[in-house]
């Protein structure tokens, strides 16, 4: 319990009950929270009973475990429900970035569209974000590997190294949010093969460019972020990948995996 403390949970309390899924299992029925929130960090969505409904029937709370270079190595998640409480979802994760059904229940949200949820469906305020991690029962492992060497193996001079990363996507994107997305990058159109938008950021010394394609001619989208760094300041690759795997969520894309390639 000293953990939670820590992470400003001062009381948990357990029941057992049906989960939605059909199994019985261990759910959290009331979480005290003593300490202020911190940045918001976790990925939040709204279930909906239907495609295509404009009212969310729960809510789901993910996030990925990262390696020390950012990419993902695991998700956690769980869901809440009015009458089930909080529950875990591992089934319903893996379902909507395999099942196109699923994935059409599921619309990414910002945390204060999920509180809104919460509270209009019963729930009252919504938790913490340390309180909402002590949900998280199924952790899910992505598979990883050695990262791939794609282009140059050494970086141009005045750089120390060089790295792409690839975060991938499920849903589709409309030919008008491809255009939005042009128009606030101000893509200038030399990105390669297949790609519809593109970007670039400098922090530091250090320059990120980006592309976004469609991937295989199907309902997803992966955006690779070509990383030089002048610097050591790993936590500005951090922020411009959260940043830019944010601003595609608010698009209604739903976060894969993020991978490096080299």
């Amino acid at each position: 319990m000293s953990d939670l403390i820590e992470r400003g949970v001062s009381r948990v309390c357990y029941g057992r009950m049906p989960l939605p899924d059909g199994r019985r299992g261990r759910r959290i029925e009331q979480v005290i929270i003593d300490r202020p929130q911190a940045n918001c960090a976790l990925d939040y969505h709204l279930v909906l009973p239907a495609p295509g409904t404009g009212d969310g029937k729960g809510i789901l709370v993910e996030e990925f475990t990262r390696q020390d270079d950012f990419s993902a190595n695991g998700l956690h998640s769980a869901s809440w429900t009015p009458g089930f409480g909080w529950w875990s979802s591992a089934s319903l994760s893996r379902d909507l970035r395999s099942d196109p059904a699923a994935l059409a229940r599921v619309v990414p949200a910002e945390r204060a569209g999920a509180a809104d949820a919460y509270r209009r469906l019963g729930g009252g305020d919504l938790p913490s974000e340390a309180a909402l991690r002590t949900y998280f029962r199924d952790h899910q492992p992505i598979a990883t590997a050695p990262p791939l060497r794609l282009g140059p193996t050494q970086p141009p001079d005045g750089f120390h190294e060089r790295r792409v990363y690839r975060v991938l996507f499920a849903r589709d994107l409309r030919t008008d949010q491809v255009a939005a997305l042009r128009a606030l990058w101000r893509a200038a159109g030399g990105g390669a093969a297949g790609s519809v938008a593109d970007g670039r950021r400098e922090s530091g010394g250090d320059q990120f460019t980006w592309e976004l394609r469609r991937v295989a001619h199907t309902l997803a989208w992966c955006l690779d972020v070509t990383v030089l760094m002048r610097t050591d300041a790993v936590d500005a690759v951090r922020a411009t990948l959260t940043d830019l795997t944010n601003l595609l969520r608010r698009y209604g894309l739903i976060v894969v995996t993020t991978e490096r390639f080299s």
